[in-house]
């Protein structure tokens, strides 16, 4: 298939320097409510995801100006370690390496703290190391609310966040109490990232109720994520 590169990427200032179209950060939250099962949902359904012809396709779309990418875990204050350093993803053999990364990745330790707000300190500093990229994205996942350290609506309204959008995948229960025929457990959740967590452009709130469908629930959010560089399809190559 023939991608036609989104008119922002071709005009921009930038266009024909050396640089990244997108620098993309992914935070995973490994606090105590997710156990061993739900880690490895987690790790091994962002690998998947990663892999998914379509997302693999959206990330290739224009190797003159390919994606640099991020992933972090994070949980209490002083939980938060890098999973896979900066990498350019420039061909197929970048996301398969990526997720050999995820999928060999063992579990160091459970904290018994939430420290979303930390989560987006962390993953605003990296992003703001990635000169020459023409957007900053933070991809920040979870199952709860903050209950540790800064808190994620302060940092929202900072002046430091300016020009990184923030999106979020809540992660709800699979089997939660029904209220007049309402979810209102993940309702809340939702509600919550969506008013204190995610900020700038096209923000948006992807859902996953329950761990069992991370992978499906993160590779809808990295397609929307990183459709926003191209237009679609023009039919098939002669």
């Amino acid at each position: 298939m023939r991608w036609v590169v989104a008119l922002c990427l071709m005009l921009s200032p930038l266009a024909g320097q050396s640089a990244c179209r997108q620098a993309l950060a992914l935070g995973l939250d490994v606090s105590a409510s997710i156990d061993n099962g739900e880690f490895e949902l987690q790790m091994k359904g962002l690998a998947k995801a990663i892999l998914a012809p379509e997302v693999q396709d959206a990330f290739l779309v224009a190797p003159e100006a390919p994606v640099r990418l991020y992933i972090y875990i994070w949980a209490g204050q002083g939980g938060t370690f890098t999973i896979l350093p900066w990498t350019e993803i420039s061909d197929q053999a970048d996301l398969i390496e990526v997720a050999n990364v995820l999928n060999s990745y063992t579990r160091q330790r459970r904290s018994s703290h939430t420290a979303l707000g930390e989560a987006m300190r962390f993953g605003r500093n990296v992003l703001k190391t990635q000169n020459g990229c023409w957007r900053l994205t933070l991809d920040i996942s979870g199952d709860g609310k903050s209950n540790f350290g800064i808190s994620p609506s302060y940092l929202r309204g900072s002046s430091s966040l300016t020009g990184v959008t923030i999106n979020a995948l809540a992660v709800g229960q699979e089997y939660t109490f029904l209220l007049g025929g309402r979810d209102t457990e993940n309702e809340d959740l939702v509600n919550y990232f969506a008013m204190n967590v995610i900020q700038g452009p096209d923000a948006f709130v992807e859902v996953a109720v329950g761990f069992p469908v991370f992978e499906e629930a993160m590779k809808r959010k990295l397609l929307q994520e990183l459709r926003f560089f191209y237009i679609g399809s023009l039919g098939e190559e002669p």
